[in-house]
């Protein structure tokens, strides 16, 4: 059956040959750079910046939204910030190599015959969620590090499943060109590298270019969450030395809406749920109790992250007084009145760490409204989204 349809191909093309106009006509690209050698050179560099940023991302939703199995450890404290930082950085790098590797293979689209046979059929139709997966990841995810979000759809949920969609179209083109790629790099002489035309690019200053050009546009943003970069990074939309006590500020008290609750006098921050001693403390109470001071990154999943100092009550101080069970595990919930991260969970390692406070001030100052007033929560190794502002509870389970 396989081979009837090849054979019907064949027919089919030498039939249309007379066709074969415009882009379409053989030798109407003669640059050398659209050469198997440069594209497999920015096939590897794209791999290696997409698996990275694959790997990176699908953990930031892991931690977030964790399966059964997994449990986010709290140690090291600046692991997630490491993590998330290679995964916006490799992102933003990958931009100027998937936009040479388009250009590289930009002829292979006219190539002729257009199909030749099922099995290149199929490579070829991966190539559509390949190309358009990894255009709509990596504008998307621009678009997101800026916080400017131009649709209607849920950025994390539409991000979380395209990177699926395109790493496996991305499996199946490595499978088709595996062997074509390690044949071309065995290479010990590969076509000259000479400019087609006098005065022009040669394939090594091409993947110079290239290459130059990922790691400008890297070290122009990543002094977000590298702080001796900072001065470089005139690309980065956060400075994370800018704003309210000395970091930024992604969510407000007037988007969260909760300006009257969080300075409102009456405040009670409430312990409850699987406790034997239920808790309603005031701010002062909270004052009252004994202090920890500690200095811990705060990390947001847009790229950013800045190093504060924290002081608060430890989180396991306060499950002890109201008599939880060991190892247990919390919800913590924001005087918000909605919102999808009005929540975040503590599991029993975070919960129990001694790190893990019910911060009242940073940087020796009482907390900002905009950083979360009158009490937040601050942890080792989570998300910035997840370091819950504007405490209201703290569920017990």
């Amino acid at each position: 059956m396989v081979r009837r349809v090849d054979q019907a191909l064949n027919k089919l093309w030498d039939r249309l040959a007379p066709l074969r106009v415009g882009p379409l006509k053989q030798g109407a690209f003669t640059s050398r750079l659209h050469s198997e050698h440069t594209a497999a050179w920015l096939g590897m560099a794209l791999g290696i910046s997409f698996t990275i940023c694959f790997a990176t991302g699908v953990l930031s939703h892991m931690i977030q939204q964790p399966p059964g199995w997994f449990t986010w450890p709290a140690r090291p404290a600046g692991l997630y910030r490491i993590s998330q930082g290679f995964h916006v950085a490799t992102g933003i790098a990958a931009i100027p190599l998937l936009l040479a590797k388009l250009w590289t293979v930009f002829p292979r689209l006219f190539s002729w015959p257009p199909v030749e046979n099922v099995a290149h059929a199929l490579e070829r139709l991966s190539l559509l969620p390949l190309v358009g997966g990894s255009v709509f990841l990596l504008m998307s995810g621009l678009n997101n590090i800026a916080l400017w979000y131009p649709w209607e759809f849920f950025f994390p949920a539409a991000h979380y499943w395209a990177a699926w969609i395109t790493i496996g179209a991305l499996m199946v083109h490595i499978g088709a060109k595996a062997s074509i790629t390690a044949s071309v790099l065995r290479k010990r002489e590969p076509e000259p590298d000479v400019p087609t035309e006098p005065g022009g690019m040669t394939r090594r200053g091409f993947l110079t270019t290239v290459a130059g050009a990922a790691g400008l546009v890297t070290v122009a943003t990543v002094g977000q969450t590298i702080r001796p970069l900072r001065s470089l990074s005139v690309l980065a939309p956060r400075d994370p030395a800018v704003g309210p006590q000395g970091f930024p500020v992604n969510k407000t008290a007037r988007s969260a809406r909760v300006t009257e609750t969080a300075t409102d006098a009456s405040w009670r921050l409430a312990v409850q749920g699987r406790v034997d001693r239920p808790l309603s403390l005031s701010l002062a109470d909270l004052q009252a109790m004994d202090q920890r001071e500690v200095t811990l990154p705060i990390a947001c999943v847009e790229g950013w992250s800045a190093t504060a100092r924290w002081k608060g009550v430890p989180l396991n101080d306060l499950l002890r007084l109201a008599g939880a069970p060991g190892e247990a595990e919390v919800t913590a919930e924001s005087l918000q009145p909605r919102g999808l991260f009005r929540k975040s969970e503590l599991n029993r390692l975070h919960a129990a760490d001694q790190d893990t406070l019910v911060a009242l001030e940073v940087n020796g100052e009482p907390l900002h409204l905009e950083h979360g007033f009158p009490a937040r929560i601050i942890g080792p190794n989570r998300p910035g989204v997840m370091q819950t502002k504007w405490l209201d509870k703290l569920v017990v389970k």
